[in-house]
């Protein structure tokens, strides 16, 4: 790999690891000011919202400047959001500044790759970015939770800093600075050379253009069959975060704390499948892996089972693992695809939307079932069979469009 992919690495990595720790942070702000506990999983929404609200718009700023400079825009606005939590604005306000300056980097994150590297290394460098993220999502809730333990909290305020009185406040400080060491990586970014679209200011021609970008996606054979499995695969991650917390604390009487770390688990299994896929599959061989997706839900069933710890890690290893496995080829299939059809940034731009969306969707019905007071177990099963089954409809579309793509070939051989 060229050094200035490190760099990018880098960059994405200390990023992603703020936006981790700000989470925990933001639970802590929540606590200490006595808000209702619905509100803490309203985080993920302000967050999340920003992708989908402005999806139209981030593919189309991401294409028009070096992305290494859109990165360090992003970055800011994320430090924006940060100083308004710090400054005593409402958590879940602030927080929707962060997800806004979150939109805004992914697609030059990702659109960066296709730009700076061959094809042939896009399924490898997925899977060390995939795998840093996870990496950093783990080391972001460890820290996190570290930050907001009391013990780490008295020890922190002994030092009596200027400003930095409660422990919300520590945490987000802690948060700054890892900012701005991800914006200090910013600023080394490589410049790929790739030219520039300039970006309309027309707010209707640029939701119109976004529009065609996404039916061109869907209508493209293989397109359509990798946004379908990236879109199930983070509406259904995000959910199961909730799944899984809500299990242990049923099945295996975890508290919070000790649940938060099961995911920390699932995350590992996620890295480890995400490097596997990188060593073993190329872009060519990447739909060969959505039977791995069907076998995830399947084994999701078996969590109905377990009422033992050492019998839960290495289930949640092995669900986290086939997802990583299925999800990082997925993923630079779509890039593959959407570079050549339109352009880096609009394409991760589209597969933001979808995915995001997606989370919102599955999120919101879980949310429901909730409500419903329907237990855990019936989650659990409604919830594998059904990433099962819109697994078994996407491989069945992915045959139907090899039948139709050889029929079209034959008849050209035909013609000749």
């Amino acid at each position: 790999m060229p050094f200035g992919f490190y760099i990018i690495m880098a960059a994405q990595f200390f990023s992603a690891l703020a936006d981790n720790v700000l989470l925990i942070a933001a639970i802590a702000a929540l606590r200490e000011m006595q808000a209702p506990a619905e509100y803490e999983p309203l985080l993920r929404t302000f967050f999340t919202v920003s992708y989908v609200a402005l999806a139209a718009f981030v593919g189309a700023f991401a294409d028009s400047m070096p992305k290494g400079r859109v990165m360090l825009i992003s970055n800011t606005i994320k430090i924006v959001g940060c100083s308004m939590m710090f400054l005593g604005a409402h958590p879940l306000v602030a927080y929707a500044v962060v997800g806004l300056g979150a939109a805004a980097y992914s697609p030059a994150k990702y659109g960066i790759l296709t730009e700076y590297l061959p094809h042939r290394l896009l399924v490898v460098a997925n899977g060390w970015i995939e795998g840093l993220t996870v990496g950093a999502i783990i080391l972001g809730v460890v820290i996190g939770g570290m930050l907001i333990q009391p013990a780490v909290a008295q020890h922190l305020q002994a030092f009596d800093l200027p400003l930095l009185g409660t422990v919300g406040e520590l945490a987000v400080a802690v948060v700054a600075l890892l900012y701005l060491v991800a914006a200090a990586f910013n600023l080394y970014v490589p410049d790929t050379g790739v030219a520039h679209k300039p970006l309309k200011k027309n707010p209707i021609y640029l939701i119109h253009e976004f529009n065609h970008c996404l039916s061109l996606l869907w209508r493209d054979r293989l397109g359509q069959i990798s946004l379908a499995v990236t879109t199930l695969f983070w509406g259904a991650g995000a959910t199961l975060q909730f799944i899984v917390i809500k299990w242990a604390d049923v099945a295996l009487n975890l508290d919070l704390w000790q649940s938060s770390m099961l995911q920390g688990v699932v995350a590992f299994g996620v890295a480890a499948g995400a490097v596997a896929a990188a060593r073993f599959i190329t872009l060519r061989k990447s739909v060969k892996v959505i039977p791995l997706g069907i076998a995830m839900g399947i084994v999701v069933l078996l969590m109905n089972f377990v009422h033992h710890l050492w019998l839960a890690v290495p289930l949640l290893i092995l669900i986290g693992a086939l997802s990583g496995f299925f999800v990082v080829p997925m993923n630079a299939l779509l890039q593959h695809r959407g570079h050549i059809l339109m352009g880096a940034g609009h394409s991760i731009a589209v597969q933001n939307f979808n995915e995001n969306l997606s989370i919102l969707i599955m999120t919101g019905l879980y949310y429901l079932m909730i409500r419903m007071d329907l237990s855990i177990y019936a989650i659990l099963t409604l919830f594998g069979l059904c990433v099962s089954g819109l697994m078994v409809l996407i491989r069945a579309r992915h045959l139907h469009n090899q039948r139709e793509r050889d029929d079209t070939q034959y008849l050209d051989d035909s013609h000749h």
